[in-house]
């Protein structure tokens, strides 16, 4: 089968919505280090390479918003496709107490390569995609319930945004009238990161949007993804009814 660095889904499907994953696998190409980044493989499966649980939500989201769907195919290890091209941890040696091997001494060169191998295909494609008239970008992250040496997080669920908040700002109204989930306002973390995916593709363009972050382990089996994407719809669909935009 014929690597791609991005999967699209329902291109065709009529919805505004275009919903996004930005860090959907934990995939490294054979054309980084060989497809291997000198890992274990307990650490390239955990939050530090993919986003755990958020390409099943996605997918089920655009099935049930009858939206189209893209999502990235290289882990955040490889190169973050969430990150601006001039952002310091866009080649991340680094993380959550794990050094990654195959990034400690990639040069400039090195991140160039990738930067043409991997993420800006994918951000083409995502840039083409969001170009549909009226589309309102919705992105799906998942988190983890606690870093190393941190306090466990409260949230089940977040909503990012920077400050174009028209759709967030219903979304998390929306989420917290539900009652039964304890529900972050641009936690666990602010949704304002000049040049990432958001600011690049919708905030540029003065195209509504939010980032939505689910604890990763309230999605870790196809059952439970498929769960939150039903409970998601009906709040996501009065959500932007409300907001107007």
């Amino acid at each position: 089968m014929t690597y791609t660095p991005f999967f699209v889904h329902g291109e065709t499907r009529p919805a505004r919505w275009l919903i996004t994953c930005d860090h959907a696998t934990n995939v490294v190409p054979m054309d980084v280090a060989g497809g291997d980044l000198g890992l274990p493989r307990e650490d390239m499966e955990r939050h530090i390479a993919y986003d755990l649980g958020a390409y099943g939500v996605a997918q089920h989201l655009g099935a049930l918003l009858d939206a189209p769907v893209i999502a990235s195919n290289f882990s955040r290890l490889v190169i973050d496709p969430n990150r601006g091209e001039d952002d310091p941890t866009l080649l991340m040696k680094l993380y959550d107490g794990s050094v990654i091997p195959a990034n400690r001494h990639a040069d400039a060169a090195e991140r160039e390569r990738r930067l043409n191998l991997l993420y800006r295909p994918y951000h083409d494609e995502l840039a083409r995609m969001a170009a549909l008239p009226h589309a309102v970008i919705l992105s799906i992250h998942s988190f983890t319930r606690q870093l190393r040496g941190r306090d466990p997080r409260p949230w089940d669920i977040g909503v990012l945004y920077a400050e174009d908040d028209r759709l967030a700002r219903p979304l998390i109204a929306e989420l917290e009238a539900a009652g039964d989930m304890v529900v972050g306002d641009n936690e666990p973390y602010s949704g304002h990161l000049p040049g990432d995916a958001i600011d690049r593709h919708a905030i540029a363009h003065g195209r509504p949007n939010a980032l939505i972050e689910l604890r990763n382990d309230l999605i870790a089996d196809h059952e439970e993804q498929r769960a939150w994407a039903e409970r998601l719809v009906p709040i996501l669909t009065r959500a932007l009814e409300v907001s107007g935009v």
